[in-house]
């Protein structure tokens, strides 16, 4: 039997030369981002092209699941979804197909694009360590690697080992560390936990500035929010909290991505490239990093005022696709902790 690879592959050689049936002013976007401020980044696509966004929100894994359903009848032409784990699981599935944009290999970074092509990363999110302004002394940790130490035994909230946002960073350790050094670290992490993991990142900021753990990980842009909150409780709890930006004098803090690719049987291929070299752009990178205080993947883009009080940070600049590829390893080392 043919793979779904291969059928969906077919397919879009079909679908290719049944292009002229397709709408010259419309491109399908089904969206694992679940941010109002997006739907300016679509206007604004539409008021620059006159091509209509179509758009489908849900799940990444639903999405995914859908468009595999939906096979050569699939209307999707561009999936987004965020962190690179879940690209990868889209790209496993076969239903991204190359793309060659010189916008594209322009604006972004290696690193932040697929070897092959496959997608492209469009926003990054840092993976950082919050700590207890009240009761911990940040000069006590730098890094990743500190986590696993000994004298922090019961002192960290983290996430359960099922959320992709942890997945990809102990894929990144593993790269960095081969297996044996990426178990070594998760079982030091498990070791050092102040509860068993739950909640959300946000729920990890909140346990610190509540007391429950001196030490928490989450993506940074959670901690931004709660400052610009407009409750007084959440701008006051983050208040609480510090942010650490490890491995700033090594590799540089653990990016992610949000990111996406054109769909091997897209039926508006022509404007779905063009769509994401649209998220590219200024207006888009602007709207990123203003609206959801995400950091811009094109370099010298406006940030915001809460980004740039962070100064000029390093960030790892390794080919996020590796989170992906280590994924499966990174879930067993879970597995083998007891990191659940």
């Amino acid at each position: 039997m043919l793979s779904l690879k291969t059928k969906l592959m077919a397919a879009a050689v079909a679908a290719a030369s049944a292009t002229a049936t397709a709408s010259a002013n419309e491109v399908n976007l089904y969206s694992a981002r679940h941010y109002d401020s997006d739907q300016t980044i679509y206007d604004a696509f539409t008021k620059e092209t006159g091509i209509k966004v179509n758009l489908i929100e849900g799940d990444s894994n639903a999405l995914i699941e859908r468009i595999e359903r939906e096979g050569a009848a699939s209307p999707a032409d561009v999936l987004i979804t965020v962190d690179a784990g879940n690209l990868w699981r889209a790209d496993q599935a076969g239903i991204f197909q190359p793309v060659k944009s010189e916008a594209l290999d322009k604006r972004l970074p290696d690193n932040l694009q697929h070897p092959e092509g496959h997608w492209f990363g469009f926003s990054q999110r840092l993976r950082v360590i919050y700590y207890d302004r009240s009761d911990f002394d940040p000069s006590q940790i730098s890094t990743y690697e500190d986590l696993a130490k000994p004298e922090f035994k019961g002192e960290i909230c983290i996430r359960s080992s099922s959320n992709i946002y942890n997945q990809s960073l102990l894929a990144s350790m593993i790269e960095h560390h081969d297996v044996e050094g990426a178990e070594a670290w998760a079982q030091g992490v498990v070791d050092n936990m102040a509860r068993a993991p739950q909640g959300g990142d946000t729920d990890q900021i909140l346990a610190v500035a509540a007391g429950e753990c001196n030490l928490a990980v989450g993506n940074h842009y959670y901690y931004a929010r709660l400052l610009n909150s407009d409750k007084v409780e959440d701008r006051e709890a983050a208040r609480k909290v510090g942010i650490i930006f490890p491995n700033q004098s090594g590799r540089g803090v653990h990016a992610n991505i949000s990111g996406g690719g054109v769909i091997a049987t897209a039926p508006n291929r022509d404007n779905a490239v063009r769509f994401l070299e649209f998220l590219t752009s200024d207006t888009a990178q602007e709207v990123f990093a203003g609206s959801n205080h995400e950091f811009p993947a094109v370099d010298g883009v406006l940030r915001n005022p809460v980004l740039d009080t962070w100064g000029n940070l390093k960030i790892d600049d390794i080919n996020v696709s590796v989170y992906g590829e280590n994924n499966p390893e990174a879930v067993r080392i879970f597995d083998r902790v007891g990191w659940r």
